[in-house]
């Protein structure tokens, strides 16, 4: 039942505690329970909305960053992760395999504050050796939902 029940709130974190008991056949207050214990545990760390921003007027750029970095002393790589994922900028930050050490996902205004945050607070960051920003251009599918159709007609006209 607690994989099932971490599925059906990954799906839909706004669903009632009575919705999702009985969903479950069980109790109320037994999920709310087991919920409650989850968030204290770091177990379910939050619920957050999936906004298309691009049906806003919301200006904002979003870049992945590839870094390559020495691993410190005692510590590997969690500590130049730890200082990256505190700028607010951050989104994410993964340890990755293959031909890069982290990957960090930001979000500016503009392409330029990103490139700016890149420039003077990521890359001169002693641990960092090296760089790589691939800005994305549209979002298909992000944390499994599937972004609508853009308003793009084959003669290149946005409606």
């Amino acid at each position: 039942m607690d994989r099932k029940l971490l599925e059906i709130l990954e799906g839909d974190g706004r669903l009632s505690t009575k919705q999702i008991a009985m969903m479950l056949s069980k109790e109320e207050g037994d999920i709310k329970k087991i919920i409650d214990e989850y968030e204290k545990n770091g177990v379910i760390l939050g619920y957050k909305a999936i906004v298309d921003w691009d049906k806003t007027d919301r200006e904002y750029a979003t870049a992945l960053i590839e870094l390559k970095v020495t691993p410190q002393y005692n510590r590997g790589f969690d500590a130049i992760a730890e200082r990256i994922y505190n700028y607010p900028e951050v989104q994410s930050v993964y340890l990755m395999s293959g031909s890069y050490d982290l990957c960090v996902i930001l979000e500016g205004k503009t392409i330029r504050e990103v490139a700016l945050f890149v420039a003077q607070r990521l890359a001169p960051l002693e641990a960092v050796q090296s760089t790589a920003t691939h800005f994305v251009l549209r979002k298909y599918k992000d944390k499994g939902v599937i972004y609508g159709p853009a308003n793009f007609d084959e003669r290149g006209n946005c409606n």
